[in-house]
């Protein structure tokens, strides 16, 4: 008989590892650096951010198991070439530069724990990543990732070794602080852009188009309503669910950093890996491991995430078979796709760009590609004849345009900033 464990595994799906997966090296540097530069102040971002995001989630996660296509395919069918390329685009730009800087952080973090050339760690890691996601089983694929997500554990158990005074971290989580300059509204910027992520909705929305083409009893609920009413309950404990872990943990790094960092005077944290660097002396050498380990484990849930993401995204708008449950002989393209993106992101490590700043920075691209993004899945959840019968309506119709109207805000917010 199976543990309870291991009937959580098989309950949870593409809501949860989409929610661990928002918690990558990338995430992990942002969160790091706004608790280090802020202190508990910045905590409320993440209480403000959980329904905003659980709601955008289920939201793309509707137009997948409703359809039976992901967002991109959507697209290429009901709106202008124009515009689904510029969002598929953004999508694939934007994913190259995340993976990249999450490799750059694995391959510094894992350098930092054994030593050795930070170069072959990128590329072992990358190779590693997309040989996993192409060569293994769907079904053990799935479960991989779901074990993975156990790593992010680490930043819990961090927390609780940085010797937190709760009652500000408590204080900081639900009275909200706001700053006008330019350092707060670029770090709210990249908290909302790792937080409510592009890649996140691609990949919870194909993922629902997976589960349904796996299971022989599922058809998309446009042709069976007789299935919404279970299947929407499953996919809302399952976001909701994810998205909690996802927020608990970045509440967890940030609460470590402003207890350890921020008290320490350290503000300047460009990345993750700096995090772990300047955790040691303050912290003790065993939270340091802890936090450099917890890099390596997230990456190699993330990676996969970014790179399957934006080949579904290109291969939907493309009209090629696509699909992890696909052998690679029987969809090349979306394959190929797929090692594309990982192979570009390796290669950044060998240009002139720095992946430390690039690891913060693509967190920001994040948000601003984010916009036209929620803007169009907005729109096209309301219209039938891509919904059916089953448009998105009431208060989680509400929360997606605020969350869209947050996430569109802040961008303008940090450009009068820089404008002014």
């Amino acid at each position: 008989m199976a543990g309870p464990f291991q009937r959580f595994l098989r309950t949870i799906g593409p809501g949860f590892i989409t929610g661990a997966s928002d918690d990558d090296p990338s995430g992990i540097g942002t969160y790091s650096q706004a608790g280090a530069q802020l202190g508990f102040d910045v905590g409320w971002t993440m209480i403000f951010t959980f329904p905003l995001m659980a709601a955008i989630q289920e939201i793309a996660a509707r137009i997948g198991r409703t359809t039976g296509r992901g967002i991109s395919g959507n697209l290429s069918r009901h709106y202008p070439a124009a515009l689904m390329n510029f969002v598929v685009v953004s999508l694939f730009v934007a994913n190259t530069i995340n993976i990249g800087a999450d490799l750059s952080a694995m391959a510094e973090a894992l350098r930092l724990l054994v030593g050795g050339p930070s170069s072959l760690y990128v590329v072992g890691f990358g190779m590693a990543c997309v040989g996993a996601i192409v060569f293994l089983d769907y079904s053990r694929y799935v479960t991989v990732l779901k074990w993975t997500t156990l790593s992010l554990f680490a930043y819990v158990a961090a927390a609780f070794m940085a010797h937190v005074p709760w009652h500000e971290a408590l204080k900081g989580l639900v009275v909200p602080r706001l700053e006008w300059n330019g350092a707060y509204l670029t770090t709210l910027v990249a908290i909302l852009g790792t937080t409510i992520s592009p890649y996140l909705f691609f990949w919870q929305s194909s993922q629902e188009v997976e589960e349904e083409k796996v299971d022989p009893k599922a058809k998309p609920l446009k042709w069976a309503p007789w299935q919404a009413s279970s299947a929407f309950r499953r996919i809302r404990a399952d976001t909701v669910v994810g998205m909690a872990f996802s927020n608990l943990i970045a509440i967890a790094i940030i609460v470590t950093t402003a207890a350890t960092l921020h008290k320490a005077g350290v503000t300047e944290i460009n990345s993750s890996t700096d995090a772990a660097k300047a955790l040691e002396p303050v912290a003790g050498k065993f939270a340091f491991m802890v936090f450099a380990m917890g890099i390596i484990g997230t990456g190699l849930l993330a990676v996969p995430v970014l790179a399957g993401s934006a080949a579904f995204a290109v291969g939907e708008a493309c009209r090629w078979p696509v699909g992890l449950e696909r052998k690679p002989k029987d969809a090349m393209a979306f394959y190929a796709t797929l090692g594309a993106a990982a192979v570009l992101g390796m290669g950044i490590m060998f240009t002139p760009i720095d992946p430390i700043k690039a690891l913060y920075w693509s967190a920001v691209i994040n948000g601003v590609c984010a916009i036209p993004v929620m803007v169009v899945m907005m729109l096209m959840t309301g219209r039938s004849e891509i919904m059916g019968e089953f448009p998105v309506q009431g208060w989680l119709r509400i929360l997606g345009w605020l969350a869209t109207i947050a996430m569109a805000l802040s961008v303008v917010g940090l450009a009068l900033q820089w404008i002014i």
